[in-house]
């Protein structure tokens, strides 16, 4: 009979890597095993710390009294399966990532470069940040020479890094984990010049995620505007004698502070945060003001600065509308959002303080006619506005669709009205010529995006299955592919260095190198770059590492669609990809296991960048095909539209073809495939093993959407469900109350309503805190699974959220799916 193991993980009872591989050197012989306690017990499986026994005793006692010394469910030929495997992974999880880039002018005619670069620090449960610089000299677009520091400086604490406009300054925001205060550092070129302390009764923590963040340097960086969380609003105070109706302090003995009203949030990742509000700090004082205008009913974020007109300072930024119900932010794009523009306080007199009319407070909706605008960016000269829209995703329901470009004519006289004409620059691209642009997607602008010409910006986006850096011409609407065109590597831009490009090129199993671009042709309808090989120390990885990825093989597949009903649009009967990565190690019969990859979303995309853990498992011995199918970003919007309605079954069917395709070319043995997802992807993945049983030897599935019906009372983005369901009319029938009719049509999509069929062992990773996908609804799916006797195992994750990325808890993830898959791959 088979046994459903549910497992917490236990961040502060661990066996460290570290402590692993140091053991690794004294025996053949070592383990990784967290301290785990049963879901259902009270009672400890291996909990104490005074019991905690070395990898060596382990295995010295593991042949008189296995019973006592071992977790359950293990013997010693999976104690060394998990410690050799964790060997391998800890190297591949100690390679670098590069998160930013800034530049500056030098006095030599050359320029300084700054990287942020990350590395999981598994130990400490936590991301280590450093900075690494490095001197740039190019003598001409043939030739360049970065002159690196010795060694990177580590910075601990810090939420938020923003250089200045001229590069003399730079931004550092801390933010307070506990509770305690904001702090704003202000550092010259040799020390902190200030640093201010901004108490919780000011505001909240400031916004750093990407998102609502918005940080912005005012053009004689005498103020910054950001985005922080408005202050917690007054609680009710209780003592022995009951509610107290007078003020009390926060130290006041013998009572205590009530929850008050209930106060819906932003949702995954947002736990807590309410409303983004606007704010802006005098660097000279520490003086910090709120931005009066904007009211109660937006919360905001993206702030920039437009430009000074007739004595008038103008705010630039993002706003959406406040309501008591907040649907879920992160990676849905069809929230309703628009520019507004308001007027920026002053600090240079106390008169300033009092506005002369109501009128002053007004703020102007910049873009009332276009139901998506973000990511808004001033040209040099301050004549344009530019911004993303996201009006597709907005208008359909789909919760990431092809994104629009537009731009904005600033009024020179600084009179702004909501009559401003929005003009297109790059349309939504419906169904695109094969090898031809597809439209923007993901697309996400530098600070300072502009060529020297004032009108040619140059950002990243999706183009199929790899990302690849595009300039565009705000005047003519012209969009140039200005990186390699290779169908096996991603390219994405880090920062610009006056005319030139400091970029990352990658692969999934190539580690990311850095690039330097050189405009060497500028005529405008011929524009050529030159790429150059930038050599340094950041994506350094193990030798070890180096040689597992130097044999396999990366190609993009082109996958035909296989039977298509007849009234599908042009773009939905268009090939769909995949990604192919051959095993290291070549079968006699070219046939290998292979692990059958998928995204979330669904309306994400799968691309060719470097991936850590996509790596570690083509390191163990697989093949591995990620499948992006229709409804994928960056394949044009009739594609992506043609899956709502259809998830289950057309997603489904892609899968298939796309497995049925490599096992006809003979690149794959269908007698040993898995299948491996998260989010949609596990939506998938449990579909799979429900509708066709005997195809998979194994599944492991990251907090997968297993029951829709369950999951629409539940989750931070309930109208996903109706929309993904039930197609365009989603959005229409979207309610919170769904009824009996719709819990049956949401259930009969679901891998639940297959459930009396699979087979599979499958392999369950869950995170506690997911606001997404609850964790109720991977456990409810794996009990089933229980109650009908296939192999099941579940690791529940309990401080972690929809993506598992803690980096004990992305260790640990890994290192079980790549054990399981060994475990029935063999």
């Amino acid at each position: 009979m088979s046994k459903l193991r549910i497992v917490v993980h236990l961040t502060n009872a661990t066996v460290s890597a570290h402590e692993l591989m140091l053991h690794s050197h004294l025996s053949s012989s070592h383990s990784i095993f967290p301290k785990r306690i049963s879901l259902f017990s009270s009672q400890p499986l291996w909990v104490s710390s005074s019991r905690r026994l070395s990898v060596l005793s382990v295995m010295d006692n593991s042949k008189s009294n296995p019973a006592k010394e071992m977790p359950a469910g293990f013997d010693a030929t999976m104690l060394e399966e998990y410690a050799s495997t964790s060997k391998l992974l800890q190297e591949f999880t100690d390679i670098p990532t590069i998160d930013k880039a800034w530049t500056f002018k030098s006095d030599d005619d050359g320029s300084h470069a700054m990287f942020s670069i990350s590395q999981p620090n598994t130990l400490a449960n936590k991301r280590k940040k450093s900075i690494l610089s490095s001197h740039i000299l190019q003598k001409n677009s043939n030739s360049i020479t970065f002159q690196w520091a010795p060694f990177p400086i580590e910075v601990t604490g810090v939420s938020a890094m923003v250089p200045s406009p001229s590069g003399t300054k730079l931004l550092i925001i801390r933010n307070p984990e506990d509770g305690s205060p904001t702090h704003f550092e202000i550092w010259g070129p040799s020390d902190v010049k200030d640093d201010f302390v901004v108490a919780q009764s000011v505001h909240g923590s400031v916004y750093t995620d990407g998102w609502f963040e918005g940080i912005s340097w005012n053009s004689d960086e005498t103020a910054v505007a950001y985005v922080a969380e408005e202050p917690n609003p007054p609680k009710p105070t209780f003592n022995n004698f009951g509610f107290k109706t007078e003020g009390t302090t926060e130290k006041e003995c013998c009572s205590w502070k009530g929850q008050g009203d209930w106060a819906e949030d932003w949702g995954e990742t947002y736990f807590g945060k309410r409303r983004p509000t606007l704010f802006v700090i005098d660097i000279n004082s520490g003086e910090i003001r709120a931005v009066e205008g904007v009211g109660n009913t937006l919360s905001v974020g993206q702030v920039v600065w437009a430009p000074s007109t007739e004595g008038q300072q103008y705010l630039v930024f993002v706003g959406w509308l406040s309501s008591d119900r907040k649907l879920g932010m992160k990676y849905c794009y069809n929230r309703p959002c628009f520019l507004y523009a308001v007027e920026a306080p002053s600090f240079k007199s106390k008169d300033s303080l009092t506005r002369n009319s109501a009128e002053d407070l007004l703020i102007v909706n910049l873009t009332l006619g276009i139901s998506s605008a973000f990511f808004p960016r001033f040209s040099p000269d301050g004549k344009c506005l530019i911004f993303l829209s996201a009006k597709s995703s907005v208008d359909s329901g789909a919760h990431s669709a092809t994104d629009s470009l537009h731009k904005i004519d600033w009024p020179s006289d600084g009179k702004l009205g909501s009559n401003l004409k929005v003009v297109d620059v790059v349309p939504v691209v419906m169904c695109p010529e094969d090898g031809c642009f597809p439209g923007l997607y993901g697309a996400k602008f530098l600070s300072d995006p502009w060529l020297s010409d004032g009108h040619t910006i140059i950002l990243s986006s999706v183009w199929c299955s790899v990302q690849a850096i595009l300039s565009v011409n705000i005047s003519s609407g012209r969009v140039s592919r200005i990186s390699p065109n290779s169908s096996n590597f991603s390219w994405d831009v880090l920062a610009l260095d006056g005319d030139n490009i400091i970029a990352i090129c990658s692969s999934v199993i190539d580690v990311p190198q850095i690039k330097y671009g050189s405009l060497i042709n500028k005529t405008p309808t011929d524009a050529q770059w030159n790429w150059l090989e930038v050599f340094g120390p950041i994506t350094k990885c193990y030798e070890n590492v180096k040689s597992l990825m130097s044999s396999p093989q990366i190609s993009t597949l082109k996958i035909p669609v296989r039977n298509s009903p007849e009234n599908l649009t042009g773009g939905a009967s268009k090939p769909f990809e995949a990604i192919f990565v051959s095993s290291k190690s070549k079968m006699p019969n070219g046939q290998e296991p292979m692990i059958v990859i998928l995204h979330g979303g669904p309306h994400s995309v799968s691309l060719s960048s470097f991936s850590k853990s996509l790596a570690f498992l083509s390191s163990l011995g697989y093949s591995l095909l990620i499948v992006n199918y229709r409804g994928s970003l960056g394949f044009g919007e009739e594609a992506l539209q043609s899956l709502p309605g259809n998830v289950g079954s057309q997603d489904v069917n892609d899968v298939l073809t796309a497995i049925d395709y490599v096992i006809d070319k003979g690149l794959a043995d269908p007698s040993k495939i898995a299948v491996l997802g998260g989010s949609h992807g596990g939506f998938l993945t449990t579909h799979l093993i429900g509708q066709a049983p005997d195809r998979f030897v194994a599944a492991a599935a990251r907090n997968p959407v297993c029951n829709l019906a369950l999951m629409v009372g539940t989750s931070d983005i309930p109208d996903w469900c109706f929309f993904e369901a039930y197609g365009s009319e989603g959005k229409a029938l979207f309610t919170e109350s769904p009824s009996s009719e719709h819990l049956a049509f949401f259930h009969s999509k679901s891998p639940i309503s297959h459930i009396s069929k699979v087979k599979t062992p499958t392999l369950f990773l869950l995170g506690a805190k997911d606001l997404r996908v609850p964790v109720s609804n991977g456990l409810q799916y794996a009990r089933a699974l229980k109650e009908k006797g296939v192999e099941t195992k579940v690791i529940v994750f309990p401080e972690d959220v929809h993506g598992i990325e803690r980096p004990q808890s992305d260790f640990e993830s890994f290192l079980n799916i790549g054990v399981w898959f060994k475990k029935y791959c063999r």
